[in-house]
């Protein structure tokens, strides 16, 4: 696969502002840093094809070409990493907008009608959720059994994950997801003003390096747990997903339909389990 020599420059993720803060009664000026919040479209086409538009998400520049690698394949529009030929920044006339288009080149054409009928059922959780959950169950099988984690590898994560966002440290402004292992150890971060983006980016990450399907990792997201972030896990064949806050209704009958094992609540050394339990091993001193 011909990659470029570099991705978005990550200096690009973040930017300065001058506040005023007002502490014990005291009002001064600072400067103070901001996550940047800029949109990427996000193009596809095959050999011979002129690249189509396929979305613009708002996120936080870096790691672009993992974004949209993650996000064509989360959207059923690509398979795995054998689909993809090339990833570059579109040359535009306008500069400013230099890092914010990317261009997926892929090995066999693209169907852009395809790309619609797929948008368009995904677009129906809003009116009906079990239309959204048909359609994904159709592009991936219920999830293996295993691996297995221990509850204290899994009340370690929330740790490393806040630990690891550097980012988030300096803006106070971004969500997290990671990928660690069955023995709940680190293996890759990101993150992203969307916590949808910071999965894909980790989903694209995979797809990129050959390394799906992600059946040996567990996902770790600072927020919420919603049915996008399920259904994107279970297209990559992630079998645990863990949340630091709670899932939604949809995203629990996802995790149980496709056999996922949802945590939620995931913090203050405590944690709830939504689905498929069998996962999760009692460690030493739990009752």
């Amino acid at each position: 696969m011909r990659m470029p020599d570099r991705d978005t420059p990550l200096r690009r993720s973040l930017a300065s502002a001058r506040v005023v803060a007002v502490r014990d009664g005291r009002w001064s000026q600072r400067p103070d840093s901001l996550a940047t919040e800029e949109p990427l479209e996000i193009r596809a086409g095959g050999p011979g094809q002129d690249p189509v538009s396929v979305a613009v998400t708002m996120r936080t520049p870096g790691h672009d070409f993992e974004l949209a690698v993650g996000f064509l394949h989360t959207e059923g529009l690509i398979a795995g990493h054998d689909d993809v030929a090339s990833v570059a920044y579109c040359e535009v006339p306008n500069r400013e907008q230099l890092y914010n288009v990317v261009t997926v080149g892929l090995r066999k054409a693209f169907d852009a009608a395809g790309m619609r009928r797929n948008f368009y059922a995904t677009s129906s959780c809003g009116v009906c959720g079990k239309a959204s959950l048909d359609q994904v169950e159709v592009r991936c099988d219920r999830l293996p059994p295993g691996p297995t984690i221990s509850s204290s590898a899994i009340l370690r994560m929330p740790h490393d994950l806040r630990r690891a966002q550097l980012l988030f440290e300096s803006t106070g402004g971004l969500h997290g997801a990671a990928l660690f292992d069955p023995e709940g150890l680190p293996v890759a971060v990101r993150e992203d003003v969307g916590r949808h983006n910071a999965v894909d980016k980790l989903i694209g990450r995979g797809v990129l390096a050959g390394d799906l399907p992600l059946s040996e990792r567990v996902l770790l997201v600072s927020g919420r747990a919603s049915f996008e972030i399920v259904q994107k896990a279970a297209v990559a064949g992630i079998p645990v997903v863990c949340a630091v806050s709670a899932p939604s209704s949809l995203a629990v009958e996802a995790a149980e339909r496709f056999g996922m094992t949802l945590v939620g609540f995931l913090r203050d050394r405590a944690f709830n389990v939504y689905s498929h339990g069998e996962r999760i091993e009692r460690s030493s001193g739990d009752s």
